[in-house]
């Protein structure tokens, strides 16, 4: 999802997300802050990153009262430093304060995730390997959680099991070992369908190739068994994608990307970062 126009799917979560938060009415503004009152919010970062998810935070608050005004300072991508002001919404206090925190969550979670993609992309630099997020979501939110590794620079994996054939040790097991499942998933699926197959050692490599996969994956390989796995597939079958998982971290993703494999997915992406620190503070008010 890229934002140029509101994902119909977005509102009705976010709907449901203040429903949530705000049930019956925000108790503490409306017996603290006079009804017509109106205020100037400013968000501001209390910690450097990347920024995504502005247009998220933005439909937050239209959703909340569309007569706010937010104007956004910064665009998803962007590197900001401690202090920067990412927005301003103005209007109706009432509306600012019952927005806030749900608009805050979505952002700072977000801008987490696109700072933690941004590193491990950082550490992969001059190497043509890709980092791609996994399936190790908050459920309810893989949609934006993919978007902000988008905007961290990462690629997305497989949205969920119903776009790419992804055969694990599970299914291998199920299934009566790699060739069967294979063959049984390539007489079922559409020929624009990819297959992965996860293996473990060099000898499921070479089922994985004699099977056919489009992908092959090196689960938790060491490196040096990995190096030979790559070597074995791309004389063998160049056209096929090679890709490495599995305790992927900072101090790993260069070593692992060197071994010569096309893409790394690293769960971590999604389910191990910090949030950002960003706050909203009201600035001065106009006289309802």
């Amino acid at each position: 999802m890229m934002f140029n126009g509101y994902n119909e799917g977005l509102v009705e979560a976010i709907r449901g997300w203040l429903k949530e938060d705000v049930g019956s009415g925000d108790v503490t503004t409306a017996v603290t802050i006079p009804v017509g009152h109106e205020s100037k919010g400013i968000i501001h970062a209390k910690q450097g990153g990347i920024v995504a998810g502005m247009p998220v935070a933005q439909l937050v608050f239209e959703i909340v009262d569309p007569n706010l005004t937010f104007t956004p300072r910064v665009k998803d991508g962007e590197r900001i430093e401690i202090g920067a002001i990412l927005a301003e919404v103005e209007g109706s206090t009432h509306s600012i304060l019952t927005g806030e925190r749900l608009a805050l969550n979505l952002l700072q979670r977000l801008s987490g995730i696109a700072t933690r993609t941004k590193t491990f992309v950082e550490a992969l630099g001059g190497l043509p390997t890709r980092l791609v997020d996994t399936r190790k979501t908050t459920p309810g939110h893989r949609m934006l959680e993919k978007y902000a590794v988008r905007t961290g620079g990462g690629s997305n994996h497989r949205f969920g099991l119903y776009d790419a054939v992804m055969i694990k040790d599970n299914h291998i097991k199920g299934a009566g070992g790699i060739a069967q499942a294979v063959s049984r998933a390539r007489a079922h699926i559409p020929h624009t369908m990819t297959i992965e197959v996860e293996t473990e050692s060099l000898e499921q490599v070479e089922e994985a190739l004699q099977a056919g996969a489009d992908i092959i994956m090196l689960d938790n390989m060491a490196p040096d068994l990995m190096k030979e796995a790559v070597r074995r597939i791309k004389a063998k079958a160049p056209h096929v994608t090679v890709e490495a998982s599995g305790n992927v971290s900072l101090e790993t993703i260069r070593g692992i990307a060197e071994s010569g494999v096309d893409v790394i997915s690293v769960g971590r992406l999604t389910y191990s970062f910090e949030s950002l620190d960003i706050s909203l503070d009201l600035n001065g008010k106009k006289e309802a």
